[in-house]
């Protein structure tokens, strides 16, 4: 007994030195996210996450090694609500905590003035802000991961014009950057393809009745309405045309093309909401079945509009970190702008102001109070 209490100290020591060589061998990467993990575009702001948080598992099983360190990612998600000030006070946080790969904004409004923190801040910032402003202030290391307004917007004109077949719209945007943005985008691109622009109309991404507008647009007699802005305002609004007996479509951009949308729309939304969406048909993609099962599996949810992006480019930054043999985001987003990824949503290749090269664009309409893919283009 007096031998074995002697060696106990030896072992633990051992077993302590094995753990911190192990540790020693390690490299911690920490990836953050920014997005709404609270109020009413939460959905979103948590299936991004999820997207995250799924490549960062495979990243980790991969065991990428860097400078002879196997490399250990974690997350860490700030809520930004969506919310511009919030949004800033995230980046802020995540840069002073010394974060240098962040995930998001969701929100274009939130994205706009958050990336300034993040460049001066040194941190890589992937978001899939629409609106063009996003990449316009000439940061580096910002990449937009999805189509912009300009196409997203111009696509739903075009489907508009040469699928629907309709010779009159009107607009209703909701003020914010993206809504502003995508619904401006939208607007030209109609009056360029001949469409008669009937109606305009204003209001905010916290109101829920629209009845007021829906009557005065409807006395105008439009064959559509295109809303710029996010579901929780579009699922109301469908179901209000449908009390007020307004017999037209709704159209929309990439953030009317979640479930979201049949939860709160129910059947007002069938074959009434078009909706365009940057990236292909993931049932169509020669990965998009195994990604959806794993994610169903995984989180228990079928992916919404931005998890495969958010996973693709997550990945794409991995194995950016591999081949550049560093994880100094200058050098990984050195690699990153020279290259491409072949994702499960698409083909990841940037121009130098940070926006895809090739963004796919899906559109979608509801049945069963669910979206189903049109086509891509």
């Amino acid at each position: 007994m007096k031998l074995k209490s002697t060696l106990l100290p030896l072992v633990g020591a051992l077993a302590l030195a094995f753990a911190s060589q192990a540790y020693a061998q390690e490299q911690k990467v920490v990836i953050g996210l920014s997005g709404p993990l609270s109020g009413a575009n939460a959905f979103a702001g948590k299936d991004n996450e999820n997207g995250v948080r799924l490549a960062i598992e495979d990243l980790n099983s991969k065991k990428i090694s860097v400078g002879g360190k196997t490399l250990k990612f974690e997350l860490l998600s700030e809520d930004d609500q969506c919310d511009p000030r919030a949004g800033v006070m995230v980046a802020q946080k995540l840069v002073d905590s010394g974060v240098k790969f962040v995930m998001g904004p969701y929100c274009s409004g939130v994205a706009v003035p958050a990336s300034r923190l993040y460049s001066q801040g040194g941190a890589m910032l992937s978001t899939v802000g629409t609106n063009p402003k996003v990449t316009l202030g000439g940061y580096k290391n910002l990449f937009r991961i999805i189509a912009s307004d300009n196409q997203i917007g111009a696509s739903m004109a075009a489907y508009a014009d040469n699928v629907l077949k309709l010779k009159s719209v009107a607009v209703i945007d909701d003020r914010t950057a993206f809504g502003q943005g995508v619904a401006e985008e939208f607007t030209k691109e109609a009056k360029k393809l001949g469409l008669s622009v009937v109606g305009q109309e204003f209001t905010t991404d916290k109101a829920t009745d629209f009845t007021a507008i829906l009557t005065s647009l409807k006395a105008k007699k439009p064959e559509a309405i295109f809303f710029g802005g996010y579901a929780p305002q579009a699922g109301p609004m469908a179901r209000q045309m449908q009390q007020l007996a307004l017999k037209t479509k709704l159209l929309g951009g990439d953030t009317l093309c979640s479930p979201e949308m049949g939860k709160l729309g129910g059947e007002a939304v069938n074959d009434v909401v078009f909706c365009a969406q940057g990236g292909s048909i993931l049932d169509k993609a020669a990965n998009g079945p195994a990604f959806k099962a794993k994610f169903k599996k995984r989180f228990g949810l079928d992916p919404d509009v931005y998890a495969a992006p958010f996973y693709d480019q997550t990945m794409f930054i991995g194995e950016s970190m591999q081949k550049a043999n560093s994880i100094d985001p200058n050098k990984v987003g050195a690699e990153i702008y020279k290259s491409s990824y072949k994702g499960v949503a698409g083909t990841y290749s940037y121009d130098d102001k940070g926006n895809m090269k090739q963004a796919p664009i899906t559109v979608y309409t509801f049945k069963n109070a669910l979206p189903v893919p049109l086509a891509s283009y």
